[in-house]
């Protein structure tokens, strides 16, 4: 049975990864982490995640064409599975039906993602 728990630091690779689509290398996905979160993290960790997500079945790699700005080293390129699609679909519906369910918040809008708290 493969495995379908997908993590908070996993769902946010998984997330660039679909977002960088054929820029998604490890140091380009590293960036955008810390751009879309305002949070650094190791090259290491993100070598880990990405190699977990693929052990998983959420990813695929491939090596791209050798560079010259890379010294004739080529750069691994993930993509996102099907299934991974799905378990990202499935987190999300999952989230979306919790933030339903709690009493202070309304969601006005999904496409905006405008919340607004009861009482305030």
């Amino acid at each position: 049975m493969m495995e379908t728990h997908l993590g908070n630091f996993e769902e946010v690779i998984l997330l660039i990864t679909g977002i960088l689509g054929e820029e998604a290398y490890a140091f380009k996905i590293a960036d955008e982490v810390e751009i879309q979160t305002g949070r650094t993290t190791s090259i290491g960790a993100v070598h880990s995640t990405l190699n977990r997500l693929e052990n998983k079945g959420f990813l695929t790699s491939q090596f791209g064409k050798p560079t010259v700005e890379r010294g004739g080293r080529r750069k691994r390129i993930y993509t996102i599975t099907a299934y991974g699609r799905r378990i990202l679909a499935a987190s999300r519906d999952f989230k979306l039906s919790l933030w339903k369910q709690y009493p202070d918040i309304i969601i006005d809008s999904l496409i905006y993602g405008r919340l607004s708290i009861k009482g305030i």
